[in-house]
Order: structure tokens, then C-alpha cells, then sequence
């Protein structure tokens, strides 16, 4: 049985997480769980997988929360803000903590949970993204597994699996396009937010939606595959993948390439970390390839795509740039889902961020939290000025 913490239980990650524990009890256990406002969806699964320990934003949901477990016996211990993340991330009986809290929030908790010997399954990309060679260093130190759960990059480990890292020529991540791989440039400023939010292949959050709209997220998952893979970027390439099927591949250098290929859940990659080395049912339907009218692949528009381009860009720069260019990103995003600035601001609000970035070094997580700061004070005050415009 493998005791399992989930922070971001009310996401689109976590929900499938939750699942699959449901599809498999001889084999998992709730031990915490964390979430943000979503009290309802909270407490329903509070009251089905009873966690020891939970978590929620602030000290009034969890006096909420409290009142709405009322009848629940035995009632959790109910937590709140960062301390909450971190007790449930170190979780005495935890064996895996699944990091699926969107954003740089995901660091702190995570950083925490591996401190404590626990094992990692990261959907939250932006730890690896704003400081990756700390994180790594400490998975090294305390003898962790950090298991990636993105579909990329549990594709690559899949295809890495069994093989020599230096036999590797190159990572290539695909991308479906988003919502606006057809849509000229032109017509990029007048795109509403719905509009955004419409992805043609995958249901996620409305973070990651807007960040697939842009390719910010094939963006931070160059950044994430740098660290968990440990090659530089000139070895990561993005093919514009439409279909969905082929989640990445892996060149090597006698020329042959594996891909793993799957039905677009999330549920596949949850699994694969959750059970490595091991696989489980997940009720994913199977992949039937005679029934596809054909695989396509091209390189993406990083002019049309600007956020990809600066995602290598702050990756090249070095250490805390990568934190300033997320949390410059997650400003803009939020600003623009609450209809505060147009869809093309946005990389215009993270490249100006950027420019005005002297790039540091990064020696403990205080200093990556400081670089996220600057980075969202700097964002801020740009975005002021591009407010009402496309």
C-alpha cells in the first residue's frame, strides 16, 4: 500500500489522481490533501478518501471547511496557507507526494516534501522551472525519486528507459498548437478569453489552458525537461504535433527515434508515476491506429509563438531568470483571465520583464522566492501601462 499525498487535489491533475486511487484502494491510500477555494469539490473528496491532513488557501476556508466536515467522523486536521502545504507534504506516513499545484506556489511544498524523503510525482512544472538545479541537487541528497507526470515528459521517460543518457541526440517535445494554430497572427489581438480557454485536445485548468493558447507551456516544459534530463537545450526540440498521439520522442545517435504513443488522458502518466515501475488499469481507451488518418509534425512559429522563444531565451540567460520569466508569465495570465489586458500583451508584459532582469545566481529557495517577487512587482508595473490594450 503507497500512502499518498496530493497537493492540488481540486485541479484538473488531482481529480484524476483521485480516481485512479478510487480504481485501485488495494494499492493506494490518501494519507493529505491540499486545495485552494473549491471548498465543495473539497469536502466531497475529504468525506470519501477521509486524509489525515488537509489543507486550504487561507484561515477563513478553513474555518469553513471545519463547519462543512461537521458531521464527518474522523475529522482531518484542517490547515491553511503554506504551512498547511508543507504539513501535508511531510506527512509523517507519506511515501509520494503528487505535486500538482499550479504555479510557482508548487515550489515551497515541493521542496519540502523531498527534504522529508518523500517521493515526487511532478505535474507542477514551475518548480523545475524557477529553480531546477536546486531541486535536483536535493533530489540527489536525499536519495528521492522525482517521477514526472506532464505527458512529455513521462513519454521521454518512458523512452529513455533501458537506454544510455549519452547515447541521446536529442528530446523531442510535441505540442498540439492550442487553440490557435490555424489563427493568423493578425488576428491574434482580438481573441477573447473563451476563446483561450478552448483547447482542442486536452480539459485542463485555466492557467495552463491560457499558457497552451501562448506555448508558454510547451515553454516551461523545455525548462522542466532541461532539469529532470539533465541535457542542455540545444537538445530539446518542439515539433507542433496536432493530433495528440505521439506525446514526445527521443532521438539517439544511430538515427533511431522512440515515441510513446497514447489516447490523450492524463490519467496514462498519472499512473505510470504513481506505479513505476510497475503499470495499473487506468480505463484510458486504448489506442487504435488504424482508425487515425494520419500523424503530422512541423516545426513551430516562435514569431507567432513568442513566449516559446523567450522560454529558451530565459533558459540561456541562467539562474533566476527562468523564476522571473514565470512569475512575469503568471501576472500576465491572471491579468488577462480577468480581462485586465488582451491575449498579444501578454508576451509583451514577460519579454519587457526580462529585459529589465540582471540575471543572478541562485544559492538557496529564498533566493528563487526573491527572483519570483521581482519578477511579479516588475510584471505589474508593465502591465499598468498595457492595460485596455490587445
Amino acid at each position: 500500500m503507497k500512502n499518498l499525498s496530493i497537493l492540488g487535489s481540486t485541479g484538473s491533475i488531482g481529480v484524476s489522481t483521485l480516481e485512479l486511487v478510487a480504481a485501485h484502494p488495494d494499492r493506494f491510500r490518501i494519507e493529505a490533501l491540499t486545495a485552494g477555494a473549491n471548498l465543495e469539490l473539497f469536502a466531497r473528496q475529504i468525506e470519501l478518501f477521509r486524509p489525515r491532513v488537509v489543507s486550504v488557501l487561507n484561515e477563513e476556508l478553513a474555518c469553513k471547511l471545519s463547519r462543512m466536515l461537521s458531521g464527518v467522523g474522523p475529522k482531518p486536521e484542517i490547515m491553511h496557507g503554506v504551512l498547511g502545504l508543507i504539513a501535508a507534504a511531510t506527512a509523517t506516513d507519506t511515501r509520494m507526494v503528487v505535486a500538482a499545484i499550479v504555479g510557482a506556489a508548487g515550489l515551497v511544498p515541493t521542496a519540502a516534501a523531498i527534504r522529508s524523503g518523500k517521493d515526487v510525482a511532478l505535474a507542477n512544472k514551475e518548480t523545475l522551472v524557477c529553480a531546477g538545479s536546486l531541486i535536483m541537487d536535493l533530489v540527489r541528497d536525499h536519495g528521492v525519486a522525482l517521477y514526472p507526470v506532464d505527458s512529455e515528459h513521462s513519454a521521454v521517460f518512458q523512452s529513455i528507459e533501458g537506454h544510455r543518457s549519452e547515447d541521446i541526440r536529442k528530446i523531442i517535445l510535441t505540442a498540439s498548437g492550442g487553440p490557435f494554430l490555424d489563427t493568423p497572427s493578425a488576428l491574434l489581438e482580438n481573441v477573447t478569453i473563451a476563446d483561450a480557454l478552448n483547447h482542442p485536445k486536452w480539459s485542463m485548468g485555466k492557467k495552463i489552458s491560457i499558457d497552451s493558447a501562448t506555448m508558454m507551456n510547451k515553454g516551461l516544459e523545455v525548462i522542466e525537461a532541461r532539469w529532470l534530463f539533465d541535457v542542455p537545450a540545444a537538445k530539446i526540440d518542439v515539433n507542433i504535433h496536432p493530433q495528440s498521439i505521439i506525446h514526445s520522442m527521443v532521438e539517439y545517435i544511430d538515427g533511431c527515434v522512440i515515441a510513446q504513443l497514447g489516447t490523450p488522458d492524463m490519467k496514462a502518466p498519472i499512473a505510470y508515476a504513481l506505479s513505476y515501475p510497475e503499470r495499473v488499469a487506468t480505463g484510458v481507451t486504448p489506442l487504435d491506429l488504424t482508425l487515425l488518418s494520419g500523424l503530422t509534425f512541423f516545426k513551430p512559429d516562435l514569431q507567432k509563438f513568442r513566449c516559446l522563444q523567450l522560454a529558451y531565451d530565459a533558459l540561456e540567460c541562467g539562474p533566476s531568470m527562468p523564476a522571473v520569466m514565470n512569475a512575469a508569465n503568471e501576472v500576465a495570465v491572471a491579468a488577462f483571465l480577468a480581462g485586465e489586458i488582451g491575449f498579444t500583451a501578454i508576451p509583451r508584459v514577460i519579454e519587457g520583464t526580462m529585459a529589465a532582469h540582471g540575471a543572478v545566481s541562485l544559492v538557496t529557495i529564498e533566493d528563487v522566492l526573491q527572483a519570483d517577487r521581482w519578477g511579479r512587482r516588475k510584471a505589474a508595473e508593465l502591465m499598468g501601462k498595457l492595460k485596455g490594450e490587445p
